[in-house]
C-alpha cells in the first residue's frame, strides 16, 4: 500500500467526502464525511498504515458548527478585523468569519492535510483564507480576534491554551470559544454569548443533539 502523504491528499480527500452543509451552518458548505464514508470508522491501525492522522478536518463538530453560527449572526464579532482561526479542522469557522466580513482569516491547524481540505472548503465557499501549519500557541502576530472551536478536549492542550489566551487578552485581543461540555472548559473567566442544540454525528459524540455555548474570554 501506498502511503498517504499531505501532497497527495486532494484525490483522497474527493474520494472520502461529500461537498455538504453543516446542519447548524446550512450557507457553509464543507467536504464532510458521512454515513457513506467509513473514514471515521476505520481502525486507528489503518489509518496509520496509510499515513493519516485522526481525521478531525473531515466532519463539523459541535463547538465548530455553534462558533460558526455566532460568527455569521453577529457579524460585527469580526467584521474589518484580523482574524485567528485555531485549530481549525475543516476551516468552518475560517470561512464563517470571512463570509462575515473580516479583513484577514488565517486557519491554523498542525494536521498538514488540513491545508487541502481546507483550501478545498473555502473555495466552495468563495472565500480567501490563508493557512498556518505551525503550533502557533505562545505566538502573537497581532490578530484582533482568536476563534476556538472544541480545542478543551485534553487537559495538556489545555493547560497550553490558558496562558496564552490570558496573554492574547490582555493585549487586546477577544478570545471567543465554541464548546458542548467538552471535560476541560475552564471553570471560570469565561462569559456566555449564546447557546445552540446542534445536531452531531452519532458515530463522534454520544449523542445526536449537543447543547453548545459559545464564550468569550472575560
Amino acid at each position: 500500500m501506498t502511503a498517504l502523504t499531505p501532497h497527495g491528499a486532494k484525490q483522497f480527500i474527493l474520494d472520502n467526502t461529500a461537498l455538504m452543509a453543516p446542519p447548524h451552518v446550512p450557507e457553509i458548505l464543507l467536504r464532510l464525511a458521512d454515513e457513506a464514508h467509513d473514514l471515521w470508522q476505520r481502525t486507528e491501525d489503518e489509518l496509520v498504515e496509510i499515513g493519516l492522522p485522526p481525521p478531525f478536518w473531515a466532519f463539523a463538530w459541535a463547538g465548530g458548527q455553534g462558533l460558526a453560527r455566532y460568527v455569521l449572526d453577529n457579524p460585527d464579532t469580526v467584521r474589518g478585523k484580523r482574524v485567528l482561526d485555531f485549530a481549525s479542522g475543516s476551516g468552518l469557522v475560517a470561512i464563517a468569519a470571512a463570509k462575515a466580513g473580516a479583513a484577514e482569516v488565517i486557519a491554523t491547524d498542525i494536521d498538514p492535510f488540513c491545508a487541502t481540505a481546507i483550501r478545498h472548503n473555502s473555495e466552495a465557499n468563495g472565500v480567501g483564507i490563508d493557512f498556518l501549519g505551525t503550533d502557533c500557541i505562545g505566538t502573537d502576530a497581532g490578530w484582533d480576534v482568536v476563534l476556538a472551536g472544541d480545542v478543551f478536549y485534553d487537559k495538556s492542550f489545555a493547560d497550553r491554551l490558558m496562558p496564552w489566551f490570558a496573554t492574547l487578552k490582555a493585549r487586546g485581543a477577544e478570545i471567543f470559544v465554541g464548546d458542548p461540555g467538552r471535560s476541560y472548559l475552564p471553570k471560570s473567566g469565561l462569559e456566555p454569548l449564546a447557546v445552540y442544540e446542534v445536531e452531531v454525528t452519532r458515530a463522534l459524540e454520544d449523542s445526536l443533539v449537543k447543547r453548545t455555548t459559545v464564550w468569550r474570554f472575560a
